[in-house]
């Protein structure tokens, strides 16, 4: 998450400073024509981004994915502390048969049990409750 958090910090730094030593050689009157219709974004790339936009599920999964690259696959990916691995159906059946809310409030708040431990939102406290939500539905999901 600190490597994500820096990326953004650096990329939005670069484009403020590039934006700010910019100056325009001529009057606001003799600027450049308006953009040519040609120039307007093709009609199949806004219907990708309206699909996208119309599915809120995939972009929670996005959501899901990130968090759990950068926090629950330090332990879901290789079965540390218990932790049933990521994608084996056979871990993660009992579990998802205790629903949805059992898993949220694990995931959530802790949990140890017979077969391992769960750290509260992963052992990441800066992590809200829709991120940790997203990173549950985003391994269950993997796991059916």
């Amino acid at each position: 998450m600190k490597k994500t958090s820096l990326l953004l910090a650096v990329s939005l730094a670069t484009l403020l400073m590039s934006a700010c030593g910019k100056q325009e050689s001529a009057p606001p009157e003799a600027a450049a024509p308006a953009v040519p219709e040609a120039a307007a974004p093709a009609p199949a790339a806004m219907e990708k981004h309206d699909e996208a936009a119309n599915k809120p599920e995939e972009a929670a999964n996005d959501v899901g994915k990130k968090v759990f690259g950068a926090v629950c696959s330090m332990c879901h990916a290789s079965g540390a502390a218990g932790a049933p691995k990521f994608g084996n159906k056979e871990e993660w059946g009992p579990r998802i048969a205790q629903g949805m809310d059992v898993l949220y409030k694990h995931a959530l708040e802790g949990f140890t049990g017979a077969k391992g431990m769960m750290p509260a939102r992963g052992g990441s406290a800066t992590l809200s409750d829709d991120d940790v939500k997203a990173a549950v539905n985003y391994m269950v999901d993997k796991a059916k």
